[in-house]
């Protein structure tokens, strides 16, 4: 079994507790579904946002709407760059997984398609 990580991204209309918490179970949920992950695999999250996204913590509903209990999860601001995509949310989800790093399938949803073209999902 290997680790391997998971990324994607996704963004808001506003900077709300409501909106951070669906974008966090939205983005999840998709990398969960598409990667056919167990709980249990996941060896731990880093979730970052951009410096306009301080409403609440995306960890916080992982824990409470998807049960990342056991998950160790961290916080983190993006670097402030000009010219950085607004209201960005991203993840990298690591897990121990038997896939090889190219069948391991990647999340982007919403405005943050435009970050990796090559790598985002058509589902949502």
């Amino acid at each position: 079994m290997q680790t391997r990580g998971i990324r994607g991204a996704t963004t808001l209309q506003n900077n709300t507790k409501e909106e951070i918490k669906t974008a966090t179970v939205e983005l999840l949920s998709n990398i969960i579904k598409d990667n056919n992950i167990k709980l249990q695999d996941i060896a731990f999250v880093i979730f970052t946002v951009t410096n306009d996204i301080n409403a609440d913590f995306p960890a916080k509903y992982a824990r409470q709407e998807l049960h990342f209990d056991s998950v160790p999860m961290m916080c983190y601001r993006e670097m402030e760059v000009i010219g950085q995509m607004p209201l960005c949310l991203r993840v990298l989800v690591v897990v121990n997984t038997d896939k090889t790093q190219s069948e391991i399938i990647h999340c982007y949803l919403k405005g943050a398609k435009a970050l990796r073209k090559d790598l985002y999902t058509t589902n949502e």
